[in-house]
């Protein structure tokens, strides 16, 4: 790094620590909570009896429903704030959500175990996708190669701290006072954000500004963004890696929380569950650290990008092979390990060569719904494949899905990467 991009870097670099580290203590909480309570009482809807891993399918679902008005509010907002301010106002909502859980977290409900986790995964689509605009709003493309590495290192060491701390404490603090912990870092990150904003502001003259905005402002903000990927390959090429991921990403999850709550009973799951994340996010920050750094300065963004669906396609083989309770945790660990560090870092320096409005309106319409929307398809293979074969062993067969599509996630990333660079060559 140059010495004139620390101050910038390091109110990045720990803002994305705590929104990070906030939600892996959230994770297993909100993850736990929802498996264990159903995995006790199951979901009858009808006729149907669901297991608790078919229940969680349903919740993420719902998590699409909610992505699609988060995208609303989030390219409404971004007519007329940026950066920071977009910050502070969703680190406020959630402050107060947050502050009302840790009030009713302690005996749940079906209300409060479906709303609490629908918060969670909101957190991390909202807090996640701000700070990213602001970043990709700050940074030109030729310092994202540099900078996004130790900056996204926040993110990792965060994860890694958070899911640790609460491995090691889970068993002797209540659900409520780390949701009150999850107040305070979150209050933290919004005042970090603003310290960042002074230093952009400071900065003349502004880094590489790209194009003006062609979409006009009126108009519904989800139309404007999908309008904005469908006329550009390159974003659509982007929108194959964002959905693409999602899909093999939810179809992972599915089988790692189904072998846990196979082999496992009460509150030993949530224990897997954290031990799981805890050593998905200490492999994330060796990744960071000694990989993504290193691979990201030196080979083309198509190296980066390409890295983690090939890990994947190695752990889905060996779960197809040998379905048990370490290889199916394995799973996890081999998505998020790769996908929160080199994945992350490479897939966030592919925008910095497009427009403001391909920076919030497209972004947003790609992190939310699309992601979202992929979520949902994956689900629906899922709990067809759990309907028509009932045994936990057919669940390996899923890998089988998760190989195709990884085959098509190659092609995408390899387009993508090969555009950014003749766009970049071109500025």
């Amino acid at each position: 790094m140059r010495p004139g991009e620390w101050p910038l870097a390091i109110p990045m670099f720990a803002q994305f620590f705590l929104v990070i580290a906030t939600f892996w203590v959230l994770k297993p909480i909100k993850k736990g909570i929802f498996v264990a309570f159903y995995d006790e009482h199951g979901l009858d809807l009808g006729g149907w009896h669901l297991e608790a891993a078919q229940a969680e399918l349903l919740a993420k679902v719902a998590n699409m429903v909610v992505a699609a008005l988060a995208v609303v509010v989030f390219s409404a907002l971004s007519r007329t704030l940026r950066r920071e301010k977009l910050t502070f106002v969703f680190a406020g909502f959630f402050v107060v959500a947050l502050a009302v859980f840790a009030l009713v977290i302690g005996d749940p409900g079906h209300f409060v175990v479906w709303s609490f986790y629908l918060l969670g995964d909101l957190y991390t689509t909202l807090m996640v996708a701000t700070f990213f605009a602001f970043l990709n709003d700050s940074v030109s493309p030729d310092d994202a190669k540099r900078l996004y590495p130790p900056i996204v290192l926040g993110g990792v060491a965060g994860g890694a701290f958070g899911s640790s701390v609460l491995s090691a404490w889970i068993d002797s603090i209540d659900h409520a006072t780390w949701i009150w912990i999850c107040v305070g870092t979150t209050v933290t990150a919004a005042l970090l954000a603003g310290l960042a904003g002074r230093v952009v502001a400071r900065r003349e003259p502004e880094p590489a500004r790209e194009p003006e905005a062609r979409e006009p402002e009126a108009g519904n903000p989800v139309i404007a963004g999908a309008r904005l990927v469908a006329r550009s390959p390159y974003l659509l090429a982007i929108a194959a890696i964002v959905g693409l991921y999602e899909i093999v990403s939810t179809l992972l999850d599915f089988q790692f929380t189904s072998t846990v709550a196979h082999f496992l009973d009460d509150e030993a799951i949530g224990e897997q569950f954290a031990l799981v994340f805890t050593i998905t996010n200490v492999a994330a920050l060796f990744v960071q650290i000694f990989v993504t750094t290193f691979v990201m300065s030196r080979f083309p963004l198509v190296v980066s990008l390409m890295t983690t669906p090939l890990v994947i396609l190695g752990a889905s083989m060996g779960y197809l092979i040998v379905p048990i309770l370490w290889t199916g945790s394995l799973l996890n660990t081999a998505d998020n390990a790769f996908s929160y560090s080199i994945n992350q870092s490479a897939k966030e320096a592919l925008y910095t060569p497009t427009s403001r409005d391909e920076k919030y309106k497209a972004k947003a319409f790609l992190d939310m719904f699309v992601q979202r929307f992929a979520k949902s398809i994956a689900v629906g293979v899922s709990l067809l494949v759990t309907t028509v074969f009932t045994d936990f062993s057919t669940i390996r067969w899923l890998s089988i899905a998760v190989v195709a599509l990884v085959a098509v996630w190659l092609f995408a990333a390899r387009y993508a990467g090969m555009r950014f660079r003749e766009m970049t060559h071109d500025r």
